[in-house]
């Protein structure tokens, strides 16, 4: 029957072709002779594109139609006409493809033809790497792929971490565990098994941030040489467990070599200058003393913005730290600039000393540097001022020494609570060798020393090596020195405190004599006067204009340090009085003795009262300051002073506390006071008007009643 179906089509194209009549064309028997078809073969045509895309057209002679099996997976042929072809999309790999060719009488001829399906190579394959921190984007791009594979390279085994995919135009991101160097390799695939790779070592790491100190395995301490550097993460000389940066400043280096910290970008924050914090430190172990080392720091994106010091080395083979302050710029480099965004330093060590403007650098240097640092901020300390106590923590007690004498910052021999000043006359010093108060920044006392007629009068507690020693005292005009008056004590006591009071009104011989006109504002005191020195040594503290009490006598300033003195206290009324450990030894009041007072179910005006041996001399002033420690804001304290014997005579004023749980200070003004009446009581009523209970919120603290 199907013979048939192509035998009527033939038939049927004759007719249409020539006409034919019934009579004329009966005879169609010259078909039976029509032979099978030959030379059956098919022409491929595959797309280069790697989508397997393959044109198929089938070729015979005599063939009127094709029957074409693609040899994969689809089972059902396709019929072609002859000239006709077949598009199919094939997966790499080799393929026998069939043909069935039928003859106008229907006879078929088959043939199979091999077909090979191979994709190329992706090609042109561009990878970008993106590192921020421990971070790392990768992005692709290629030819001819279908997809690509990243290896991150951040493990010990073979295969430590599965190959991502992803698709072009798109990243993939990854997060190291630690910073280190790692190979990253691309994989570009085809349609097939040809690929297309590449590798690049990245170097991972944090950006570089202050302080630096070279010990975080997770920071990226890239540095960046110039001028003939040449720097190298390394050991510490004198520890092996540290490691440091080593910079060689090699033969014929430049003058100006150096060595930027870290990379171009610079540290991740800015460094912070302001007007009070403008230093940064940085350890440095030098070859020999004297090398002049620089550091300079600049805007990472401006580098015409920058600021730069120096420095010099004063060990050699050993560690020290050098300090850089930004407000002391070098010689002809721009001052430095608050509003700038300072995040790159460098450090050139030796500088100046190179084969360009300079000596030639004839031998090899090599220095280590670590932690570099940017310096807190500068406490700003109050200007020294009387009396001088040498405890306060918010004042300058700097000094200056002169003629070899050398002072130092020192505890009391006897109370390690107590804060002096410790002075050496060195062998060999000057026999005028001294120390000023308040040599510098700024210079001198705040106040003048109020010098009069009938007041006239400064003490120092001293304890000397030996009795019988001449300690001057000097008090001058500290803007015109030829405004002087000194005098002279001799110590009584060796090895043990003594108040020795000065009286400048007898001045020492052969000095100026006193000029009360003249303002006094710095003080110099000499140890061991008019004999060369010879190592002896010198505690001196509570510098105080009038006649102080002396150690050994109750009186004010009232501390409670003294272990010989008395401090016995009259309650009155519910009031009770004690000398006790410091409850919170911090902020402004360090000592270790201090005053309780407990306000007990009593009279509203229930309180103490001590008598000193010794009526208080108002000379040095009419300011009464005490330290007193609240358990609440608002709690108030009667300061009262009373003639000892007849109570009519007293002067009294109240201040309230403002702050809870920690030591304040209170001030007192006592200028209304009639000094011509004398007063040797001192009375303390916390809360006045009313009663109290004995309990936490009714007790109190109080310690350094004193006068300014």
């Amino acid at each position: 029957m199907k013979n048939f179906k192509y035998l009527l089509a033939v038939c049927t194209s004759l007719i249409l072709l020539v006409g034919c009549k019934k009579d004329l064309f009966e005879d169609v028997a010259f078909l039976d002779g029509a032979s099978a078809s030959a030379k059956l073969s098919a022409l491929y045509n595959i797309t280069q594109d790697n989508t397997g895309l393959v044109t198929i057209t089938p070729m015979g002679e005599g063939a009127t139609s094709f029957d074409v099996y693609f040899g994969d997976a689809t089972t059902a042929p396709v019929t072609l006409l002859p000239g006709k072809s077949k598009q199919h999309v094939y997966k790499e790999g080799l393929y026998k493809v069939k043909m069935v060719a039928r003859n106008i009488l229907g006879k078929t001829t088959e043939a199979t033809q091999d077909l090979t399906v191979s994709f190329r190579a992706p090609e042109n394959l561009k990878v970008t790497l993106n590192q921020n921190g421990l971070n790392l984007s990768v992005g692709a791009s290629a030819l001819y792929e279908t997809f690509f594979k990243v290896f991150f390279g951040d493990s010990a085994t073979a295969n430590p971490v599965p190959f991502k995919t992803f698709i072009e135009g798109q990243t993939i991101t990854h997060d190291y565990p630690k910073g280190g160097n790692y190979i990253v390799k691309v994989i570009a695939l085809s349609g097939g098994v040809a690929t297309t790779e590449r590798s690049d070592t990245i170097k991972v790491g944090k950006q570089i941030d202050l302080p630096v100190a070279f010990d975080d395995p997770n920071y990226d301490y890239t540095m960046s040489d110039f001028g003939g550097n040449a720097s190298a993460f390394a050991a510490d000389p004198t520890n092996a467990a540290n490691m440091v940066m080593k910079v060689d400043k090699n033969v014929g280096a430049e003058f100006w070599a150096g060595t930027t910290i870290g990379t171009g970008l610079g540290f991740t924050n800015k460094v912070a200058l302001a007007a009070n914090r403008t230093k940064m430190s940085v350890r440095v172990y030098s070859p020999a003393a004297g090398y002049l080392v620089k550091l300079k720091i600049e805007d990472a994106k401006d580098e015409s913005k920058s600021v730069e010091t120096d420095a010099l080395t004063t060990k050699a083979n050993t560690w020290e730290t050098l300090v850089f302050d930004f407000s002391n710029q070098s010689g002809g480099t721009p001052a430095v600039n608050y509003a700038h965004s300072y995040n790159k330093a460098s450090i050139f060590f030796d500088f100046g000393n190179g084969n360009t403007y300079g000596p030639t650098n004839n031998v090899k240097k090599t220095f280590y540097f670590d932690d570099v640092t940017f310096m807190p901020a500068e406490i700003v300390l109050g200007q020294i001022d009387l009396p001088v106590t040498f405890d306060a923590n918010n004042v300058n007690y700097s000094v200056i020494d002169f003629g070899n004498s050398a002072t130092v910052d020192a505890v009391d021999p006897t109370n390690s609570a107590n804060k002096v000043k410790k002075t050496t006359k060195v062998s060999g010093a000057e026999t005028w060798a001294g120390t000023t108060l308040g040599g510098s920044n700024p210079k001198g006392f705040a106040t003048a020393i109020p010098i009069k007629a009938g007041a006239t009068k400064m003490s120092v507690d001293v304890y000397s090596p030996a009795s019988g020693l001449t300690v001057k005292l000097k008090i001058e005009d500290k803007n015109d020195p030829t405004k002087s008056v000194e005098t002279d004590v001799k110590t009584t006591k060796a090895n043990a405190w003594e108040t020795i009071v000065f009286d400048f009104s007898n001045q020492a011989t052969g000095t100026a004599a006193l000029n009360l006109s003249y303002t006094f504002n710095m003080a110099s005191i000499f140890f061991d006067f008019g004999n060369v020195g010879t190592g002896k040594v010198f505690y001196w503290d509570n510098v105080i204009f009038g006649a102080a009490t002396p150690t050994n006598v109750l009186g004010i300033p009232l501390d409670f340090e003294s272990t010989t003195l008395n401090y016995a206290f009259t309650d009155f009324s519910g009031g009770a009085a004690t000398v006790v450990t410091n409850p919170n030894n911090s902020g402004i009041n360090t000592s270790n003795k201090v005053g309780k007072m407990v306000k007990g179910a009593g009279d509203p005006w229930a309180g103490s009262y001590i008598a000193l041996d010794n009526p208080i001399d108002f000379s040095a002033g009419k300011t009464f300051k005490v330290k007193i420690h609240s358990p609440r804001v608002g709690a108030k304290l009667l300061l009262k002073v009373e003639n000892l014997t007849d109570g009519g005579i007293a002067f009294e004023k109240e201040v309230t506390t403002t702050k809870a749980g920690e030591w304040e200070e209170l001030t007192f003004d006592y200028s209304a006071i009639d000094t011509s009446k004398s007063y040797q009581k001192v009375v303390l009523i916390f809360d006045l008007g009313t009663v109290g209970d004995g309990s936490a919120n009714y007790t109190f603290y109080f310690d350094d009643i004193k006068l300014n």
